[in-house]
């Protein structure tokens, strides 16, 4: 079995962080462990509170799951502060970990912030040149690269310009373009466009946590890049047209959409 980490913050409600990363993990059939970055008070309608964990204590969550379980890969989601981060990278470093699977998480799908504005430019300097792909969406991606992004073309100069802070991937996600829906992956100088129809569902919440989970249990398959992006969108577009409909605001999708329980 296949065994994947998630280094986020806790969604009370289910439906996004390391809630959603875990039932992702779980739905590829492979082992989910977890580092908790922050707690949130935060539903369906928007994030009412945040309560950071110590550098100390991510340090030690970390220190306990690499000299246990070696991970066969690592996604990384919403790290509010610089000092969190910046234990992060070192332990990334330290443990040689591999398949690493950023998602700038800047801003919530409800619109709440929960990134810092010092935390960016650590994040930058920091964590994301040791990311195998990151996952920004159009806000995060514009934050990035210092320029609005409202066609395809001014997609590809972003991905190009953030394909400078590191070695790996990009992966914008098009959610927000005002022309398509398309995902633009950006490798080593080439440009791939996912194209997928506009599913009609306004429950979105943990869309962004969901795919980046994927993604990287995607690589701990030992996928290519390519595949392992292609089968994480099949996965979240078969979560959306699931119709989960719960909660009051952009409710949660149904990770378990494709799994089989048998007596």
């Amino acid at each position: 079995m296949k065994k994947v980490l998630t280094i986020a913050g806790s969604d009370c409600s289910g439906g996004a962080g390391i809630q959603a990363d875990i039932k992702t993990i779980t739905a590829h059939k492979m082992y989910a462990m977890s580092a908790i970055t922050a707690l949130t008070a935060q539903n369906t309608t928007g994030v009412y509170g945040v309560q950071e964990t110590t550098p100390d204590f991510v340090a030690q969550q970390l220190d306990c799951i690499f000299t246990d379980i070696f991970p066969d890969a690592v996604k990384i989601g919403m790290v509010s502060n610089k000092d969190i981060i910046e234990v992060i990278a070192a332990k990334l470093i330290e443990y040689k970990a591999k398949n690493i699977v950023v998602d700038p998480v800047m801003v919530s799908t409800s619109g709440s912030k929960l990134l810092s504005d010092g935390a960016i430019s650590t994040l930058i300097a920091k964590l994301i040149p040791l990311a195998d792909i990151i996952t920004p969406n159009l806000p995060e991606a514009e934050s990035l690269c210092g320029f609005s992004i409202n066609t395809s073309e001014e997609a590809l100069a972003a991905a190009k310009k953030i394909s400078l802070m590191l070695q790996g991937s990009v992966l914008i996600k098009g959610g927000h373009l005002s022309e398509t829906a398309d995902d633009l992956l950006y490798t080593a100088g080439k440009a791939e466009w996912f194209c997928s129809a506009r599913i009609d569902n306004p429950n979105t919440h943990g869309t962004g946590c969901t795919l980046s989970s994927a993604i990287a249990c995607n690589l701990a398959a030992e996928y290519e890049m390519s595949p392992a992006v292609k089968k994480a969108k099949d996965f979240i577009t078969g979560a959306l047209q699931a119709g989960l409909n719960f909660g009051k605001g952009s409710g949660p999708l149904n990770h378990c959409f494709n799994l089989q329980i048998t007596e």
